[in-house]
């Protein structure tokens, strides 16, 4: 990132980027003072954190409710709206569900555990994040059928409840049903008209995935669904690395923006996507740090799973997994807090690895 300077497009953005980006230096030296971090610090530090995202669910909960009482608007309870589109739903999400997959992980739970538990999984759920939910779920049916020592009725038992949980909610829960019916009804459809956004006098028209990555041109009212804008920005990386001499350098960190901007404007967009990030970690390291940024990233996800899959560690192979699979749908390195949680939990669970390796 600091070398990026060199050949940064713009060296004020790339300048002001290195301050954002400085917990990837200042995280880890700490670590190499304080020893290798023993299995029951961790313990205690994901039962802290655990237990600290359960009581911010709740105080979210009753300000939604104390919302919800004065203006009647149910959506306070839902997505961005419950918790700010500033802190943003889907980092929420992801933080919620370390404190899922750790209290899931505990062999013997007190009820505070499943209250919190309960409390998360309700947060996660009204969050609405697609890719969290089906993170989450996949996870969660692995760790009942390959990891839990439960008895096997047991296990049946709480997958199918689990399974039912999710399938129930999204058929009868409005606001939820209605994000993930959005994908789903719109992605192989041309031009579908979006009610929800638009009217008879200004209609709306969804874009495809077909559309989002072979059109050349689109209108104004032209929306794009998560999928599709996913789809589309990655159209565009691709078109970027084909026509400029970023293969091996990249824009610079934070540099990439302002083509980002131009990509919209040439494809006659709503002006407002030029402010959307490549919503894609891989795509958003490569154009800015080339192939030799993008392959460090990919060595420390690999040794991360590496380690996590070693020592059959279940909070560490679900943190592992979701940064895998969520770095293709979120730029999360471009929002700091997104920075710290990677970091910090990166340097903790591999802290233990090292100490546990040590012994043996």
């Amino acid at each position: 990132m600091v070398l990026s300077l060199i050949w940064t497009k713009d060296v004020d953005l790339t300048s002001g980027g290195l301050q954002k980006e400085l917990a990837f230096l200042f995280v880890p030296i700490p670590f190499l003072f304080v020893g290798e971090l023993k299995r029951i610090s961790k313990h205690e530090i994901l039962r802290l954190f655990s237990f600290s995202m359960a009581f911010y669910a709740v105080f979210y909960f009753l300000k939604a409710a104390i919302q919800y009482f004065s203006t009647g608007d149910i959506s306070v309870f839902f997505y961005h709206e419950l918790v700010s589109q500033d802190l943003n739903a889907i980092y929420v999400s992801v933080f919620a569900s370390l404190g899922i997959f750790y209290f899931v992980s505990q062999k013997k739970k007190s009820l505070y555990d499943n209250a919190a538990l309960f409390v998360l999984v309700i947060l996660v759920f009204l969050l609405s994040s697609k890719s969290i939910i089906t993170i989450d779920f996949i996870l969660i049916v692995c760790y009942y059928s390959f990891f839990s020592t439960i008895p096997n009725t047991v296990r049946i038992t709480t997958v199918v409840a689990v399974s039912s949980f999710l399938f129930f909610s999204l058929v009868f829960v409005k606001e939820v049903k209605e994000r993930f019916l959005l994908e789903y009804e719109t992605a192989f459809v041309d031009n579908t008209v979006n009610n929800k956004i638009g009217n008879d006098s200004a209609k709306i028209y969804n874009v495809s995935l077909k559309q989002a990555w072979y059109n050349e041109k689109f209108q104004p009212n032209h929306f794009f669904p998560g999928t599709a804008l996913r789809v589309y920005q990655f159209r565009i990386f691709k078109e970027m690395l084909n026509t400029d001499s970023i293969f091996f350098t990249g824009y610079g960190l934070e540099a990439s923006q302002d083509k980002i901007r131009e990509k919209v404007s040439e494809n006659n967009l709503y002006s407002g996507y030029g402010d959307f990030n490549f919503h894609n970690q891989y795509a958003q390291t490569f154009a800015e740090l080339g192939i030799f940024g993008f392959l460090i990233l990919i060595a420390m996800l690999f040794l991360n799973l590496k380690n996590a899959w070693r020592h059959k560690d279940f909070p560490h192979i679900a943190f592992a997994i979701t940064m895998i699979i969520l770095f293709l749908t979120e730029s999360f390195f471009c929002r700091q807090r997104g920075i710290l949680f990677f970091i910090t939990l990166y340097c903790i669970f591999n802290s233990v690895v090292k100490s546990e390796e040590k012994k043996l």
